[in-house]
């Protein structure tokens, strides 16, 4: 997997990139107000409004065939693979990669909240998240998007992961915090 296949396969995806900008122009001036509103820090805030961002901008957005030459989606939806994509599919970039990837950052936002009733509704909304994208994919069919089970399994795989991820950061970072404060702490 080069470069070159990243960037040729993201341009099937017309409106990846002014999405990117889009979501990261919004989590500066909303960061600072959704960290307050949710009492988390302004940083992570930000990670949630741009993961939020990547995937509504990968997945919600009409695909360059439907913006160029009007295709529609098929109105179907695949009930293919329901489970994890094998390794192989993981290592070469398409389809469960990228859709891997791309819940990697919510997954990590929402893991680096501290353990509360708002993070077990950010999780609930997260898992819900792929299924309805799906969804509007398979009713939206001017979108050129196809709905696919395949894309559930990938998604809540990324998801999966970014929690892990972020709770694990959390905890690193609160035992190095506290390992500085007893050091600090002459009396202990």
């Amino acid at each position: 997997m080069s470069l070159d296949d990243v960037r040729e396969y993201l341009e099937d995806f017309a409106w990846f990139w002014p999405g990117v900008l889009i979501s990261v122009a919004v989590a500066i001036v909303f960061g600072r107000w959704l960290g307050r509103a949710l009492r988390i820090s302004r940083a992570v805030a930000s990670l949630l409004i741009v993961g939020a961002g990547l995937i509504a901008s990968a997945t919600l957005t009409p695909s360059r065939e439907a913006l160029t030459q009007g295709a529609v989606g098929p109105g179907t939806c695949e009930i293919g693979r329901v489970g994890p994509a094998s390794v192989a599919e993981l290592l070469s970039f398409g389809d469960p990669t990228f859709n891997v990837l791309l819940f990697v950052p919510l997954g990590l936002a929402i893991g680096l909240i501290p353990a509360s009733r708002r993070m077990a509704v950010l999780v609930g909304v997260a898992v819900i998240l792929p299924f309805a994208i799906e969804m509007i994919q398979l009713l939206a069919t001017g979108l050129g998007r196809a709905c696919q089970t395949s894309d559930v399994a990938d998604n809540l795989t990324g998801l999966a992961i970014g929690l892990v991820v972020g709770v694990v950061a959390r905890r690193l970072m609160r035992s190095a915090t506290r390992s500085d404060l007893e050091r600090s702490d002459p009396e202990g």
